[in-house]
């Protein structure tokens, strides 16, 4: 059940705002779910690709999806993605956490500053 309340709002919050995986999955998987951080990440990027494509559909109806930039920032992240995954495997795990809340933080203050 715990799943599929992460799962909901995750939808929700990936639909109103754009965000959704590393920002609201990873979070609640590590709290409510006793998940560690790397399970957590492969889980939520798994959990990515089923929202984006029903976010893509949805958006799509209305005329919103820009193809041509969704593959030029698309493409390259897909590629980033091995050698992130590869820094990934050899850092401890405490550290992914500390990164990922170091990450968060970051944003947090860029939004109020901006």
């Amino acid at each position: 059940m715990r799943l599929v309340l992460i799962g909901l709002t995750a939808g929700f919050f990936s639909a109103l705002l754009g965000v959704g995986g590393g920002i609201v999955i990873v979070p609640l998987l590590l709290l409510y779910c006793a998940f560690d951080a790397r399970s957590a990440t492969a889980t939520s990027l798994a959990a990515i690709g089923v929202i984006a494509v029903s976010g893509v559909i949805a958006y799509a109806l209305h005329g919103d999806v820009r193809v041509e930039y969704a593959a030029l920032v698309g493409l390259p992240a897909a590629v980033s993605v091995v050698g992130a995954t590869a820094l990934q495997q050899r850092l401890k795990t405490r550290t992914i956490e500390l990164l990922f809340a170091a990450f968060l933080f970051g944003v947090a203050i860029w939004l109020f500053v901006k």
